[in-house]
Order: structure tokens, then sequence, then C-alpha cells
């Protein structure tokens, strides 16, 4: 396995071995000693999963909870282009974005700091998402970003019209969640 740091302080994408036979193939995707190595060694204290159809946009979350929120982002079925925004007031690379291509077949998995915003597009005819998170859902401190935000300006790799949640359509644009003050502070990876 190989973690590859990325253009976002803190953000690497883990590169691991596909081993493919007659029945499928077999990949890992997470190692507890690999995360240690950049700093990221912290307990995993939630599991998520979702599952979308093509155009679905997912995001752009965040989370303002005290003990920050990190992720481990694998796509386990289908093909996403995934998302991460630095919204973290401070960052050295505040502002930048980077858009990382996951599929089930490739070996790679996205390593999110903590602070940053996050989503994905739906690629494939369907997608299975598989998140790891260091600290569990706290309703009171998960924020979003409409994806569709003309200063962030996204291409989200989709033809035609995005599929979006109520609440990611009604999200603020980054600009009022900066004049609200409701963006988490850079902190380095724990």
């Amino acid at each position: 396995m190989a973690l590859i740091p990325l253009s976002i302080e803190g953000l690497f994408v883990l590169e691991a071995p596909v081993w493919p036979d007659d029945r499928g193939f077999f990949r890992e995707w997470f190692s507890a000693a690999e995360f240690k190595e950049i700093g990221a060694a912290y307990e995993i204290q939630q599991a998520n999963f979702s599952q979308s159809k093509q155009n679905v946009v997912r995001g752009l979350h965040y989370s303002v909870a005290p003990e920050g929120q990190a992720k481990i982002v694998n796509c386990v079925h289908g093909s996403v282009l995934d998302v991460v925004v630095d919204i973290r007031e401070g960052s050295p690379t505040y502002g930048v974005v980077e858009t990382i291509p996951l599929s089930a077949e490739k070996g790679i998995v996205a390593v999110l700091p903590t602070g940053v915003a996050h989503g994905f597009s739906v690629q494939s005819e369907t997608a299975g998402v598989a998140y790891l998170l260091s600290s569990p859902f706290n309703p009171a401190a998960e924020l979003g970003i409409t994806p569709m935000d003309s200063e962030i300006n996204i291409n989200w790799g989709i033809p035609g019209e995005a599929i979006l949640s109520e609440k990611d359509h009604m999200a603020p644009t980054l600009a009022q969640r900066v004049a609200a003050g409701e963006l988490p502070k850079f902190s380095l990876p724990r």
C-alpha cells in the first residue's frame, strides 16, 4: 500500500494492489499502520454506506464537531468522482478543489483530513460508497455547502441535470458560510 499526498494539505489517496482472478478481485482498503505513518492514527468511530444512482451528486458536506471528523472514502460498487474542497480557515490550501476518480475495481481510496468539504457524483449506473469516520454523526455539527456553488465551480462530470437531495439543493454557498462564521479552523492532521 502507498499513501500519496494530493494538493490539499492533509489529503491523501491510498493506492493498494488489486488481485483479480476468475472469481473477481480482492483489495485491501484500510490499514491502521499505514495511517499512523501520516499522523492520521485515529480510532474509527462510525462506518457509513450510501447507494446512489447515476447523476446523483451528494455533498458538499463537512463537520464542525469539536473533535473534528476525518474520513476514509472507498467506492465499493460502480464508480464516482470524489470531490474535496479545502474550506478550513487558515489552511495553506484554502479554496483548493481536488477531484479523485474512485471505482470498485481500482485500488484507490481517498483519505480526508478534518474540516474539508466532501462530495461525490455517480459516474456509473449505480454506485456504493463506504466511509470510515473518526467521529460519530452529530446533527448540530453537520453542515453543507451547495454543490452547485458558482464560486467554487466544480465540474461534477455528469451529463445533464444533477440529482440532489432537498438539503443539498437548499444548502448555502461557501460565501454565505464564510459570512456566518460557519467554517472549520485549520489544524494539523490527527
